[in-house]
């Protein structure tokens, strides 16, 4: 299986040169089994992994965490979605209040010019739901789990090709606002899956004052890898003033000789599984 980052920052997109070399565009990977791909969430990253795509003509499916405005930001940009005979299948994870077609929703002509009623892909909206722990996509098998975020919405453990990828972006680990799953469901969750791309938007200073907002601190993320004992660690939604120095001194101080691989996520970083 191969991973590629194309939207690693949360919040808002920060384009600057504080920002060049882990990158400005919010959420979106692409996950890769041969011939198969998974689009994890809509951020301003899938533009260009948009302009990638619009010379194929294979099936696109998305699968969305949630429907926070930097997670679905970047879909009024998708080319694909503007080209006919171009299949889309988009799935929704629940929310509160519910709103599976949000990623079409915010394409009103209050905010964008052009409505999702003139999209000419075919697009399908597949509405998830709490009660749904499993699903299978374009073989890629997944399991679901709610996050601790303000509104709610899944995270992902995903299985293709005997590797095993969680994906848990948004999630506030020591929540007490917003809390669906406890530390210890974390921790057997997480057991032994070959990499985890976790939330990490915050310092440990700064958790005070973000109680409640849904995200975890770089600590916290490190200290859940190693306790679920995965196999690799990458952070991921960096804070929108995060700047590419601090980012660069976590990675220098971290403990490279623990037995959990570490790494920070970066616009155009590749991983093979």
């Amino acid at each position: 299986m191969k991973v590629t980052f194309y939207g690693t920052r949360g919040s808002i997109p920060t384009p600057g040169p504080d920002t060049v070399f882990f990158g400005g565009n919010t959420a979106c990977v692409l996950l890769e089994s041969g011939h198969h791909k998974l689009i994890l969430d809509a951020g301003t990253g899938i533009k260009r992994l948009g302009e990638q795509l619009a010379s194929t003509d294979e099936k696109i499916h998305i699968l969305l965490s949630h429907n926070h405005w930097d997670h679905i930001q970047g879909f009024p940009f998708f080319i694909p979605a503007y080209q006919a005979g171009r299949r889309i299948h988009i799935y929704s994870a629940p929310t509160e209040p519910t709103q599976h077609h949000a990623i079409l929703e915010q394409m009103s002509q209050s905010f964008f010019p052009v409505p999702a009623s003139k999209l000419m892909a075919e697009i399908k909206v597949h509405p998830l739901s709490e009660e749904i722990k499993e699903l299978n996509i374009t073989g890629f098998q997944i399991v679901c789990k709610p996050i601790n975020h303000p509104n709610g919405g899944f995270a992902y453990k995903i299985r293709a090709d005997n590797k095993t990828v969680a994906y848990v972006t948004d999630n506030e680990l020591f929540s007490t606002d917003n809390l669906k799953t406890a530390l210890t469901e974390w921790y057997s969750f997480l057991q032994d899956v070959d990499l985890l791309i976790h939330d990490a938007q915050y310092t440990d200073s700064e958790m005070p004052s973000k109680l409640g907002w849904g995200h975890s601190s770089i600590d916290q993320a490190i200290a859940l890898g190693q306790q679920a004992k995965v196999k690799q660690l990458i952070l991921y939604s960096h804070a929108p003033e995060r700047k590419d120095s601090e980012l660069e001194e976590v990675l220098v101080n971290y403990d490279h000789t623990h037995t959990m691989r570490f790494d920070i996520s970066r616009e155009g970083q590749e991983i093979h599984l």
